[in-house]
C-alpha cells in the first residue's frame, strides 16, 4: 500500500531530474518507484568519483555546463559496505573530501553545489524507545498545561499532534552548501554531538526532500 500514495520526484518539483546511486536490490525497486533513475557503482568510474558525480550534475573542470543530466544525486551506501577497497565510512568521508576541495568558496561549483550527509541507524524496534532520544518522553507535564507549551512544527499535522511519530533513533544529517547553510559547534557525526552543539533540531524524513528541493530552487520554503 505505502508504494502506492509515493509521488515521483519529477512531478513535485518542478521537473526535478534525479538519480541514485546504490548496489541495494531494494533500494533499486524503490528508487524506480519514486521515479528515480537507479546508477549502479559498477557502472562509475571510481577513481574519479568526485568528478563523476559533479559532471552528472552539470559541473567539469571548476566550470557550470550549459545542461546538466541530473539537479539531484542521491549515494547510498550500506553499513559495512565496501566500495573502491574503502569501507562505508571511510569512504563517504573521502568522497565529501573530495567534493569540499573541489567546491572552493567563490567558485562556479562552490556557489551552485548543494550536500547532504545522512546517516541512518537502521532497522529500530519499540524496545529501543530509551535510546537516541530526540524528545524528552519522560518529562512530565500537567495536561492542563500541556497546551501553552510551544510544539516542534515536525510533531504538528494540519493543526493537531501527528501521533505518527518516532521520537528516538533518528537519522542524523548534515549539511553544507556555500553562504547558505548555518555552520554550529559539531565535531563529529554522532547523536550526542549533535544534540549538544547541533544548530537545528528535528524535520520529518516525508519534509526533507522538499527542503533539499528548496535548496535546489525547485520548491518553495515549506514552513519553519
Amino acid at each position: 500500500m505505502y508504494y502506492k500514495i509515493l509521488i515521483s520526484p519529477i512531478f513535485r518539483f518542478n521537473g526535478m531530474k534525479a538519480a541514485i546511486i546504490t548496489n541495494n536490490s531494494s533500494l533499486n525497486s524503490l528508487g524506480s518507484r519514486l521515479g528515480l533513475n537507479v546508477l549502479h557503482w559498477n557502472k562509475l568510474n571510481l577513481s574519479l568519483l568526485a568528478t563523476e558525480l559533479l559532471k552528472l550534475l552539470g559541473f567539469q573542470e571548476g566550470k557550470t555546463l550549459e545542461t546538466n543530466q541530473f539537479d539531484l544525486i542521491f549515494v547510498h551506501v550500506g553499513a559495512d559496505e565496501k566500495i573502491n577497497d574503502l569501507k562505508d565510512i571511510e569512504f563517504i568521508t573521502h568522497l565529501v573530501g573530495e567534493l569540499m576541495h573541489m567546491a572552493q568558496p567563490e567558485s562556479d561549483i562552490g556557489s551552485r553545489l548543494h550536500m547532504s550527509i545522512i546517516m541512518s541507524y537502521g532497522a529500530t524496534l519499540d524496545d529501543d524507545n530509551s535510546i537516541f532520544v530526540v524528545s524528552d518522553a519522560k518529562l512530565k507535564i500537567n495536561n492542563e498545561l500541556s497546551l501553552l507549551f510551544p510544539r516542534q512544527s515536525y510533531t504538528m499535522k494540519g493543526g493537531k499532534p501527528n501521533k505518527n511519530i518516532r521520537h528516538y533513533s533518528p537519522m542524523l544529517v548534515g549539511q553544507w552548501q556555500n553562504a547558505v547553510t548555518r555552520k554550529d559547534m559539531v565535531e563529529e557525526f554522532s547523536f550526542r554531538d549533535f544534540i549538544e552543539h547541533g544548530g537545528n533540531l528535528v524535520i520529518p524524513a516525508d519534509r526533507f526532500l522538499h527542503e533539499v528541493a528548496f535548496k535546489l530552487w525547485k520548491a518553495p520554503k515549506y514552513g519553519a
